[in-house]
């Protein structure tokens, strides 16, 4: 009893601590801003850094395909990580793979380096996202973790709002590689540094030891939980579906409506401050009806805006829906993730590592179908097909999903 007592009191001092921590919340949000950072430069410098290498756009977008196939696989090996080392660890080390990619990509002399340079971000990324989600899980208390994942996926957005303007202000000076020397790598070291002083060294889920039989009932607790399981599916189905307009809304703009390029940045600058400010609303929506209401409208609202806005005879209208499904998207990313976070708590590591491998699984599932559709059927056809699996996200988490925060859902 003794020891019980002692241990619920180290569970409300950490609890304590790291809610009031003015720093706490600014470095988890940095992390993410950082892990972002250079697929921003990538997307957006495809073309100079082809050049450089002597390699077409086609061939240099398998960076990407690389980057996403590491961080699927290694989102896999955090849930076994998750539940051996502690949290603020994995997190420190996977912004320190970030530094170490963007490193890496400014020496690259070939295409292979560069290659392998980027890959290791995607391993980075795969130990930064779930992490943060985790940290929140153990360091704020119920009613605050809301607002506070709205801020974490801001975070993750803001980096397109933000870092897109000055990589290519920067790159305009000196090239592609001017960019990760003047603001990605002091970006990433510097996330790395305000996560070291600001994050609790002591947690209270503490690590199991590596033991066969705990790595086995985490994945047990967790893929035999209908709810659990159900959240898995649903994030794979809503990150599929939000590559409508991550991927393919701008390139839809410049062929149907002829659009210029420019035009185009802006659509996806808009886009993605609608996320963000769709992020952050998403609090007071949670706070409000709760995690899985507000997964579930969220969900069927922004299918029903990217089924829509490429049927759209007029530019102006199909901008506005375009801007209306980012910010659903980021109030369903929040939502989602709010949800999830509270499926296992005793794994959270596991849970949320899990959820990065869906979250990556759904976004190339998106890529692939999108890019059928489009072929087969337009643009009509791969804006209905996305937006259905959206929509098919909400009826996953009405019908099989639960809030164990609630006593009734």
């Amino acid at each position: 009893m003794t020891e019980l007592r002692y241990m619920s009191s180290d569970l409300t001092t950490v609890k304590e601590r790291g809610s009031h921590g003015k720093l706490l919340l600014p470095s988890l949000v940095m992390s993410n801003f950082a892990a972002g950072a250079l697929s921003v430069l990538i997307g957006l410098l495809l073309i100079d850094i082809g050049d450089t290498f002597n390699a077409s756009v086609g061939i240099m977008g398998q960076a990407n395909t690389a980057y996403s196939a590491v961080a699927v696989v290694f989102a896999l090996i955090m849930s076994f990580l998750s539940a051996r080392f502690r949290h603020k660890s994995l997190l420190l080390i996977g912004l320190l793979f970030n530094s170490a990619s963007a490193v890496g990509c400014l020496l690259a002399s070939d295409f292979n380096t560069m290659l392998v340079s980027y890959s290791l971000g995607g391993l980075g990324w795969a130990m930064v996202s779930p992490m943060t989600s985790t940290l929140i899980g153990e360091h704020f208390a119920l009613e605050k973790r809301a607002s506070a994942i709205g801020w974490l996926i801001a975070g993750g957005s803001l980096v397109y709002v933000v870092g897109a303007p000055i990589i290519a202000l920067i790159a305009a000076q000196g090239g592609w590689r001017l960019p990760l020397l003047e603001f990605v790598i002091p970006v990433s070291l510097a996330s790395f540094l305000l996560a070291l002083v600001s994050l609790p060294s002591s947690s209270h889920s503490h690590p199991c030891t590596a033991r066969k039989e705990t790595y086995l009932q985490s994945y047990k607790m967790i893929l035999l939980n209908r709810s659990a399981a159900a959240c898995l599916v649903g994030d794979v189905l809503r990150s599929a579906a939000f590559v409508a307009v991550l991927l393919y809304a701008a390139s839809f703009v410049r062929q149907r409506f002829l659009a210029s390029l420019n035009f185009a940045s802006v659509v996806i600058l808009g886009g993605a401050l609608c996320y963000t400010l769709g992020s952050l609303a998403s609090g007071r929506l949670v706070n409000r009806i709760g995690r899985k209401p507000s997964a579930v409208l969220t969900a069927v609202l922004a299918g029903a805006f990217t089924m829509v806005f490429m049927r759209m005879p007029n530019l102006w209208l199909s901008l506005a829906l375009i801007f209306a499904a980012s910010w659903f998207f980021g109030m369903l990313t929040s939502a989602a993730n709010c949800l999830t976070l509270e499926q296992v708590p005793k794994f959270r590591g596991t849970m949320m590592s899990m959820d990065s491998a869906s979250v990556n699984l759904g976004s190339a599932l998106g890529a692939a179908v999108g890019g059928l559709a489009l072929i087969r059927f337009g643009y009509e056809g791969l804006g209905s097909i996305l937006g259905v699996l959206s929509i098919a996200a909400a009826f996953v988490f009405y019908f099989l999903a639960t809030d164990p925060t609630r006593q009734k859902n």
